[in-house]
């Protein structure tokens, strides 16, 4: 009976295994200091300009011309477009609070601290 050893395969010290499946690597990825290549407002006077509408006017008519055509799924993705709009736009909220506010919570804000650590208050 013989007895055979098998041995393992290594690479070669100088070599790496590349990665099989993505993952970072060197110089992948966009350069840096690289700009877009296409502005919106570029995009918006250029379709302005070869259409000679407006880029508002072009979308209420298409989003009408879905209508007509009974496109319920072109209808659904315009009616998402234009509430993700209209809520971006009305998501803004300004707070205003007077002096006497903000001191009243600095305040209250200094005396929880004070009760949680059981240090003075300095008033």
């Amino acid at each position: 009976m013989t007895t055979e050893t098998k041995t393992k395969k290594t690479m070669p010290a100088n070599r790496q295994r590349a990665p099989s499946r993505g993952g970072a690597r060197p110089g992948g990825g966009r350069p840096k200091g690289s700009t877009t290549k296409i502005k919106i407002e570029d995009l918006m006077a250029q379709i302005e300009l070869q259409s000679g509408e407006s880029y508002d006017q072009l979308l209420a008519k298409n989003y009408v011309l879905a209508i007509h055509r009974e496109d319920w799924g072109g209808v659904r993705d315009y009616d998402k477009a234009f509430m993700n709009k209209m809520i971006a736009d009305r998501s803004e909220v300004t707070v205003l609070e007077s002096e006497d506010a903000v001191a009243t919570k600095q305040a209250a804000f200094a005396q929880a601290i004070a009760q949680i650590t059981g240090l003075p208050r300095k008033d």
